[in-house]
Order: C-alpha cells, then sequence, then structure tokens
C-alpha cells in the first residue's frame, strides 16, 4: 500500500499550500476521481489533471489558488460550481504543467456527489488533509487507506477485477458522453465494459448527437492514442456507435474491393489500423520515429493519435469513387476524394487548422510510395516525396506500410509486397538518417531571379525557384552561377511555351 501514497510524494508540497488555503477558509478538500484510480493503478502522468471538490465555492476557492500560485484560471461551469487552475512549474520543473480542477459537491453531501459520478473507478474520494497526514507516516498499511478512502460505489474492487462499470444506471443520461468515455476508459486501461454497462450505453446512444464535438474529439483521441484503438473502434463500429460520430464510414461497410483485396473496405480499414499499431512497436525502439509520433500537434493532441485517425480515414473516399468497368471494380481519385471528406470531418470534430491541414495531407498522399515501389527510386523521385509530403512524410510512410500489410487478396503477390515493404523501409531508413536530399537553404532567392532577369514578381518566379531546389537536391546544380545558368535555360522555356 505504500505505493498508493508514494504516488502523492511528487505533488506534497503543492497539496500542502492548497490544504493551507482551505484551511483559512474553513473548506474541507477531497482529491476525487482520476488522480484516486491512477494512484491505485500506479500510473503517473507527465502533466498531472487533480480534481478536487468541496462543498460549495469551488470558483472562489479556485481563484484564490491561482493567486496564491500566480497560475492560469478559468470558471468552466458558473451554474454548477466548477473552475480549473493551470499552473506551470516553468524551466526548473522541466516545464510540467499541473491542471486543478475545483467543483462544487453535486449533491447536498460528498456521498451523494460520488454517486452521480461516471463510473465506480472514477467514484472514490480521499480528505486531502488525511492524505498528508499518512504521507508523513513511515509505514503504511491497507487500513491506512480504508480509513481515510470514501469508495461508495465499491471502485476498489472493479478496479481490482479491471472493469468500467456505471455507477448508477442514470448516468448516461445524465451525460450521454459518457457512453463514448466508457470505450475509451476500456481502451486506456484494457479494462472490459461490464455487461449491464454496455447495453446502456448502445441503448442509449443516439444521445451523443446532444453532446458537444470538442468533448466528442477528445473521447475519440482517447482511443486514438491508446495501444488498443483497433480493438476499441471495431467495438465501437459493432455496437453502432463509431458511425454516429464519423457517418461516413458506414457506406464503406459490405463495399467489396478488387481481387488485391481480401476484406470489404471497412474491414481492410480496421485491418490497416491493427497493423499501423504493430508496425509502432516495431519501431518503438527508434527514437527519431518514437519522438515523431509524440509531437504535440494541437491543445495536448499528439501525431500518435492523428496518424491513427488518418489510418481509420485513408479510405473513406472509396464508396464514392465506385466504378465497375468491364467487371473490374476501381476507386480512381479515391484519395483525393478522401482527403476533401476527411478535411469536413475534422471540421465537425472541431479538429485544430493545423491537425486538419495535415490529416488532409496523408490521406491524399497515402498511395505515393505504392506508386514509388512500382519503379526505380530516383534521386529526383526521392526529392520529389519528401518534398510534397513534408512535414508528414512519415506519416504517409508508415501508413503505406501497414495498408499493404493489410492487402492480403489474391493478387497482392509476395513479390509485389516485398518490393513494397523493401521501399517503404529505405524511405524510413533516409528520413531518420536526416538525408532526405532537401536543400534547407537556395543557392538564390526570388529577388536574385528578377534582379537577374529583369523580370516581375509572379509566379514564373515560383517556378523557377521550386525546379532549382530540385536540381539542387539531384546533384545538378551546386554554386549560385549554376542556379543562374538553369533559371535561364527554365525561362527561356516557360517564355517558348507560352508563344506557342
Amino acid at each position: 500500500m505504500e505505493s498508493f501514497f508514494a504516488a502523492f510524494n511528487n505533488h506534497k508540497e503543492l497539496f500542502k499550500k492548497i490544504s493551507v488555503l482551505a484551511a483559512g477558509k474553513n473548506i474541507k478538500l477531497y482529491l476525487v476521481g482520476g488522480i484516486l484510480r491512477d494512484a491505485f493503478l500506479g500510473r503517473k502522468k507527465d502533466n498531472p489533471d487533480i480534481d478536487f471538490c468541496l462543498q460549495k465555492g469551488a470558483i472562489n476557492f479556485g481563484r484564490l489558488v491561482a493567486q496564491e500560485l500566480k497560475a492560469g484560471f478559468v470558471v468552466l461551469d458558473r451554474i454548477h460550481g466548477c473552475a480549473r487552475v493551470v499552473y506551470s512549474l516553468g524551466p526548473s520543473g522541466a516545464g510540467k504543467t499541473y491542471t486543478f480542477d475545483f467543483t462544487d459537491f453535486r449533491g447536498k453531501t460528498l456521498q451523494e456527489d460520488l454517486l452521480h459520478r461516471d463510473f465506480t473507478i472514477n467514484s472514490m474520494a480521499l480528505d486531502l488533509d488525511a492524505l498528508l497526514a499518512g504521507l508523513g507516516k513511515r509505514r503504511l498499511s491497507r487500513k491506512d487507506i480504508g480509513a481515510i478512502l470514501l469508495d461508495p460505489s465499491h471502485g476498489t474492487i472493479d478496479l481490482h477485477a479491471q472493469v468500467i462499470r456505471l455507477v448508477n444506471k442514470r448516468g448516461f443520461d445524465e451525460d450521454p458522453l459518457r457512453i463514448l468515455r466508457a470505450f475509451s476508459l476500456s481502451a486506456i486501461f484494457e479494462f472490459a465494459i461490464e455487461r449491464e454497462t454496455l447495453r446502456l450505453a448502445v441503448s442509449k446512444r443516439k444521445k451523443l448527437s446532444a453532446v458537444s464535438p470538442e468533448r466528442v474529439r477528445d473521447e475519440l483521441f482517447k482511443v486514438f492514442s491508446s495501444p488498443r484503438a483497433y480493438e476499441s473502434l471495431v467495438h465501437l463500429e459493432k455496437n453502432k456507435l463509431l458511425e454516429l460520430i464519423i457517418p461516413e464510414i458506414k457506406p464503406m461497410q459490405k463495399l467489396m474491393q478488387g481481387p488485391y483485396h481480401h476484406l470489404d473496405v471497412l474491414g481492410h480499414t480496421f485491418e490497416t489500423v491493427k497493423h499501423l499499431e504493430l508496425i509502432i512497436q516495431e519501431f518503438r525502439r527508434r527514437a527519431k520515429v518514437s519522438g515523431f509520433l509524440n509531437e504535440e500537434v494541437s491543445s495536448g493532441r499528439r501525431r500518435l493519435a492523428l496518424v491513427k485517425m488518418a489510418a481509420l480515414l485513408h479510405d473513406v473516399g472509396k464508396p464514392a469513387t465506385l466504378r465497375v468497368r468491364a467487371g473490374k471494380i476501381m476507386f480512381h481519385g479515391h484519395e483525393r476524394v478522401g482527403a476533401f471528406m476527411a478535411e469536413h470531418i475534422a471540421l465537425r470534430l472541431k479538429l485544430s487548422n493545423d491537425e486538419t491541414r495535415r490529416l488532409k495531407q496523408i490521406i491524399f498522399a497515402h498511395l505515393r510510395p505504392g506508386y514509388l515501389a512500382d519503379g526505380a527510386l530516383t534521386l529526383r523521385a526521392q526529392f520529389r516525396f519528401f518534398r510534397d509530403t513534408a512535414p508528414e512524410a512519415l506519416s504517409v510512410l508508415l501508413i503505406s506500410l501497414a495498408d499493404q500489410r493489410a492487402t492480403q487478396g489474391k493478387h497482392a503477390t509476395a513479390q509485389s509486397r516485398r518490393r513494397h515493404e523493401h521501399l517503404v523501409q529505405k524511405l524510413i531508413r533516409i528520413y531518420c538518417g536526416g538525408k532526405k536530399n532537401v536543400p534547407s537553404q537556395r543557392l538564390v532567392d526570388g529577388n536574385d531571379i528578377m534582379r537577374r532577369f529583369s523580370i516581375e514578381a509572379s509566379a514564373l518566379v515560383g517556378e523557377v525557384l521550386r525546379e532549382l531546389q530540385e536540381l539542387r537536391a539531384i546533384g545538378k546544380i551546386k554554386t549560385k552561377e549554376d542556379a543562374f545558368i538553369a533559371a535561364a535555360t527554365l525561362i527561356k522555356r516557360s517564355k517558348t511555351k507560352i508563344r506557342k
């Protein structure tokens, strides 16, 4: 049981400051929810989210804490009494950021509050002062925890059994987002959803339409961020929940493909997500790849989740592009249509502009490595691939590899699979080695071109610079004078085309 208390040791000094402020206002303060669950499970977060509840006055007390810590403060819900304090330790604390939420009881007592929470594993409370007293003891026992832990719904039992269970049967009516949260918690902790909880979630699934897209997005990204996204997405689809969030996937069901595929479009899509997660495990010790996937793209959401979302949507354009000619099934242009559809999905789920642009780029380019595998990988082809897919080249390569491994139809020969695998692995090595053949600096800029050739600013200048960058990448030009000679040829060729 010492490990339970040890989980709070890193926060002890902050807890003491907050406790002193509470005592000064004659406030009894309780730790609730996720921090207790994570302490029992031995989970640590780089940037802790810590929830407190008190009988009343949460907003005013949160404001007081923010003033004392010189931290950020925002009112989350004025009607129900909820405020957030965001406290950054800065460079000396390795950039760690604490998020403290302060909430009024959802009822007259703490017991009533806990009975209105979502799941039993999140429905526990701990007296902050009692915890601090426990942290001061040398020896601790199970009784020490039992004496200060309030657990009316037996969340500790469900933690041990690894079960997600509703606290009360009206839980999904009180907040329909909990329907999706049951699946995200299941994905994160690898817990099973209790049978009656699952039945209620499915029966009330249409209530999700009343939930704000931002909240839905956040739970969906928790699924994508987990190591079990494939299983969770299949589970969501089986229970007709995924199609409520992303209705564009429904036409993919039972849509058969050509002889290169052994599954329908949706089955292949899930198989691609599955192989992507296996590939990520293969590369987990490659610092460049793991660092790339763990980069934050927007508001705490990391590229890992966005890449898995792209895998889920990489063939979303196939239903709209289905054509059958001479008995042959074709989906020409599905990557372009899919990128357009992904943009609408991203906008609906309130992804950031940067996330939306990257998602579109990955889906639009996901066939490029396959085309390259069918020919010779020249320096020019290599340059153009990394130029056109930057900054998501590695995302495209990982999805292409997963897509190919998920394609196991009778026309997908072992030879073609080996050729594709070899090409993608080579490009990944080039990327990780930092030798993408894309010069960071130009030999000449637009002003140089306009002065040298007495031309005005125009699209032609941009085209010339683009060509010069490519020529330099493949070793055709090396000096500024080489660039001017090549530019003269390019400008002359362009003017000849215009005259014709």
